[in-house]
């Protein structure tokens, strides 16, 4: 597996810990629709699923993690969301957060960002 690859299942390990410690419960990881993928489903509150985009970089030189989530990822996690509700049929609201890590041999940084976007 390439370091990135590495990378990025250790961020969302972090992420899935740091939810678990802060009284989030994990309800999937890594759920596929069609060309999308949404790392963490998680819940806190009864009535509000939180879809989690992780991202993990070894260093923020080329700017911070969050930063990465572009329209068009964010318009995959809408869809990806969505499917999840329907298919589930789950009479919730959606929250989307971002947990962005900088990981290396010196540094472990976890900074969650709620209500990170919106998907209307």
């Amino acid at each position: 597996m390439a370091h990135h690859n590495e990378l990025g299942k250790l961020g969302e390990q972090l992420a899935a810990d740091y939810l678990s410690r802060n009284g989030y419960q994990i309800l999937a990881r890594n759920f596929y629709y069609d060309k999308a993928e949404i790392d963490i489903i998680a819940q806190k509150e009864k009535d509000t699923l939180v879809i989690v985009e992780v991202k993990t970089r070894n260093s923020d030189y080329f700017g911070d993690p969050q930063d990465f989530v572009k329209p068009a990822k964010i318009k995959l996690l809408v869809k990806a969301a969505n499917e999840y509700v329907i298919s589930n049929d789950l009479d919730v609201e959606v929250r989307f957060d971002i947990i962005a890590i900088i990981k290396n041999k010196t540094i472990e940084k976890i900074e969650h960002f709620e209500d990170a976007f919106y998907h209307f």
